[in-house]
């Protein structure tokens, strides 16, 4: 499954949950909406906050324990909702723009996962209070930060041949493996030494509360961490130390599961970082992807393209398959892709996210055989038939690309970590929920906060 898929599913199973009825009372009642924040020129309603509130509360409703007090939740997660509204705007001011046709084609895969259909799982929101013109629109903007999240990468991330050698001359000689989470407190960019000061105070209270055994590192970082991933307890999953930044690489070595090392003064601030188990790479399950064949045909849109025309055409193409018009032929007269026209659109077997996360959703939609409706990607219509599917086991050049893939996931996460930091800085941002004040996430901790 595509990374984007995978988020957008997230977002569905903590939206989507079947059986929950709202009261009767709660339906009787209509408060009056008021502003949780100000963001730049946009707002942040009270509604919405709630709702993502409601949303985390469901998914720790089996842990409610690893949860910290609702202030400091509430502000974690209204700092998320201020992140995607200055991801959005900065995707609008680079010209990037999701169409309802991508937005449509990621709802219809998230209802597919779901066993749901479309109408099932719009039924199953009202229930929880979340109307489907609301989930649409988190769709969207999931879609357009993953959008700028992905021309961020185009524009600042490389891999270099010597870094994927290495990484996979480590993985074959079973060299270790290791489970990793961090605790970010940061700092501002040219941080004043007050500001460098209060954020050493805060790092070096939190170790203080973690070495005695007053809180637990997933915990900690739920609760005090700035990095995006802090609802997650920190974890970032298992990397070698090719995938680990060089100013702790060498202490990993020596660590034994469990320990804690920092804090540590980075690019983005002061770092705890823990070891949560090792492995050897050789115990890693054998990967298997899912290759298919599809053929295409292409109406590109330009930026000098009549959209209207683009799309009318494009449904004029699809209306004639419908009709028994052979795939092949009109791909060689229509598509507007010069490399697979003259093929009939045959685009060989590829893997699901090789032609980008829209054409990929939607061949994995498909069956064997089956044609998609006209769907909107960055290039422009596209219809695509599903001719087969198969399952290989990953060769040198799969290989090289998921190594390829891994190693600028890691080195994208702390860029973009860094660019969610600088946005946030650069922002006007007016909280108008907790009149304002800052919570105990912003305080450097001495003693354990009541209700942990």
């Amino acid at each position: 499954m595509n990374k984007l898929l995978a988020s957008l599913l997230a977002v569905a199973a903590i939206s989507v949950v079947p059986g929950a009825i709202p009261s009767a009372h709660a339906q009787q009642l209509q408060p009056v909406d008021r502003i949780a924040a100000v963001v730049d020129e946009d707002v942040i309603l009270q509604s919405e906050l709630d709702r993502a509130m409601r949303n985390i509360l469901q998914q720790y409703a089996a842990h409610p324990e690893q949860l910290p007090p609702r202030d400091v939740l509430e502000r974690q997660v209204l700092e998320r909702l201020i992140l995607v509204r200055l991801q959005v705007e900065r995707a609008a001011q680079t010209g990037i723009r999701v169409s309802d046709e991508q937005v449509d084609a990621a709802i219809a895969a998230i209802s597919r996962q779901n066993n749901l259909t479309v109408e099932q799982m719009s039924a199953q929101l009202a229930t929880t209070g979340q109307s489907f013109a609301d989930f649409r629109n988190s769709v969207r903007d999931e879609l357009t930060g993953q959008a700028l999240r992905q021309r961020f990468a185009q524009t600042r991330i490389t891999v270099s041949d010597a870094e994927i050698d290495a990484a996979l001359a480590t993985q074959a000689a079973g060299g270790p493996q290791y489970h990793l989470a961090h605790l970010l407190v940061a700092t501002p960019e040219n941080a004043t030494p007050d500001q460098i000061a209060l954020a050493q105070k805060k790092i070096d209270g939190i170790k203080d509360l973690i070495d005695k055994g007053e809180m637990d590192f997933s915990a900690a970082a739920v609760r005090y961490s700035d990095s995006p991933n802090a609802l997650e307890g920190g974890d970032l999953g298992w990397r070698s130390l090719d995938e680990v930044p060089a100013s702790f690489a060498q202490a990993i070595r020596g660590m034994q599961a469990g320990q804690i090392i920092g804090p540590t003064r980075g690019p983005s601030g002061f770092q705890l970082l823990k070891l949560v188990e090792t492995r050897d790479a050789s115990q890693a399950t054998p990967q298997m992807v899912t290759q298919y064949q599809a053929r295409h045909i292409l109406v590109r849109v330009e930026p000098n393209t009549d959209e209207a025309a683009a799309k009318a055409k494009i449904d004029t193409i699809a209306a004639r398959l419908a009709g028994g018009a052979d795939f092949a032929t009109l791909a060689r007269e229509n598509s507007d892709d010069g490399n697979t026209a003259p093929n009939g659109g045959e685009l060989g077997w590829f893997a699901q996210d090789q032609f980008g996360p829209q054409f990929g959703a939607q061949v994995a939609g498909l069956q064997d055989k089956q044609v998609s409706q006209p769907f909107r990607t960055s290039a422009g219509w596209d219809i695509v038939q599903r001719e087969a599917t198969r399952q290989v086991d990953s060769g040198t050049e799969s290989r090289r690309a998921a190594m390829r893939e891994s190693i600028g996931q890691h080195k994208l996460e702390e860029e973009w970590n860094r660019y969610l930091h600088e946005i946030r800085g650069e922002a006007y941002v007016d909280i108008r929920v907790g009149a304002g004040a800052p919570v105990d996430k912003s305080v450097a901790p001495t003693t354990p906060a009541s209700g942990s």
